[in-house]
């Protein structure tokens, strides 16, 4: 039962009244009552108008995230089985659920928690602490969900070891909720088999919104030679292989992701075909390049160069340099695909960046497609920091 009430300063709280989830800890005039950090508050606009109800953390700049916008709404296990059953049924109208992101926390109107189910495994994580209180209820919930479709869950893995958890004044964790089991969970997507390691890949073991963004580059890769950076556990690489390239090379600078992801093509019976490097792709590509290397298709994939608004301007930098290097590859009439999977890196600054990369290596792009993150990722319109997944592919023309 929540006992203490947030009030905003007059004129404050736009994004919230836009569909927003977050109230910033300067948006805030007063909080009257008592509370411990984690707690759930009322939330009212200058005037006394309700606003809904969030958890309040004062070890974090966002000081209040909003659960629901019925301020007579009660938080209880009936309104985590309802906030679970629904995102579970809109997974089941919109993608592959054999495996997807189940919880997409502030999308999912769950905010800071995080859900992946592999095959019959699931791996979550809680970053907020007010989430992390119902963590336990929210995954006994996702169990029933599931088992009433005939799914059953055989354990669940945490991955709360995002630096996130720092912010929040909590200790980053990870580990077995339940028994312990197998933590490498072998997986179909598209047709390509994948053995995830849930205990120590990065995030929560696999990279799952970019599945249709996969299968979209599969068609240009029949009989092409191509070239994927960034690989990671070799997802794009193998794809290209499915669909009947003839030649592809798999970059990464990460020894465990190459071992994986050379695991992952023999799984698939592609190890003749696709072939890994454990490389620094800024280093690589020059060397590419002198070499007179050319590819039909190139991939660039890599992490986000800015998890904040303060090193944009060098993350621009990056992302030019590194598309800049990519479009040299392809030879003329070759695809490139290209994303950026920072939110900060927004669509008009992304796109800006890679009009001055074919400016300055005079090349011309014709825009094949322009996709976001697969649907079980959902864009909440308002909530920024959902929409950050940019992926374009482009036909690279000499200039002519």
């Amino acid at each position: 039962m929540e006992t203490a009430t947030v009030t905003l300063k007059k004129g404050e709280g736009r994004s919230l009244k836009a569909g927003g989830a977050w109230i910033y800890d300067n948006e805030i005039e007063s909080v009257m009552g008592s509370f411990e950090d984690g707690d759930i508050v009322r939330v009212q606009d200058f005037d006394g108008y309700g606003l809904g109800k969030g958890f309040i953390n004062r070890h974090s700049k966002i000081r209040v995230r909003m659960l629901t916008r019925n301020p007579a709404q009660e938080i209880d296990r009936d309104f985590l089985r309802r906030r679970v059953k629904d995102a579970w049924e809109y997974r089941k109208r919109t993608v592959d659920t054999a495996s997807c992101r189940l919880i997409f926390g502030e999308a999912d109107f769950l905010p800071g928690f995080v859900a992946d189910k592999f095959s019959d495994v699931l791996v979550i994580q809680s970053l907020a602490l007010g989430m992390d209180r119902y963590k336990e209820a929210i995954v006994e919930e996702l169990k029933e969900a599931l088992l009433e479709d005939g799914i059953r869950i055989r354990g669940v893995y945490e991955r709360s070891d995002a630096k996130e958890r720092e912010k929040e004044g909590m200790e980053r964790v990870k580990g077995f909720l339940g028994a312990p089991f197998d933590t490498n969970v072998e997986i179909t997507e598209n047709g390509v088999r994948y053995l995830v390691d849930v205990k120590d890949g990065q995030k929560t073991g696999f990279f799952l919104d970019q599945k249709y963004n996969r299968l979209a580059v599969q068609k240009l890769c029949r009989d092409a030679r191509v070239l994927d950076c960034f690989t990671h556990t070799g997802s794009f690489a193998l794809n290209a292989g499915l669909a009947g390239a003839r030649e592809v090379l798999g970059v990464d600078a990460s020894e465990l992701g190459i071992r994986q992801a050379e695991r992952n093509a023999q799984l698939n019976g592609l190890q003749d075909r696709v072939r890994f490097q454990t490389a620094d792709v800024f280093d690589l590509l020059p060397e590419l390049e002198r070499q007179g290397e050319q590819f039909d298709v190139v991939i660039l994939d890599p992490p986000a160069f800015t998890k904040s608004r303060s090193s944009v301007k060098n993350a621009v930098k990056g992302y030019r340099e590194i598309n800049m290097r990519g479009m040299k590859l392809v030879r003329d009439g070759g695809f490139l695909a290209t994303c950026s999977c920072s939110h900060f890196m927004n669509y008009e600054l992304f796109t800006e960046t890679l009009k001055q990369a074919a400016r300055s290596v005079h090349r011309r792009l014709r825009q094949v497609e322009y996709r976001t993150q697969a649907p079980d990722h959902p864009i909440l319109w308002a909530a920024d920091e959902s929409y950050y997944l940019k992926f374009y592919i482009f036909q690279v023309c000499e200039e002519k």
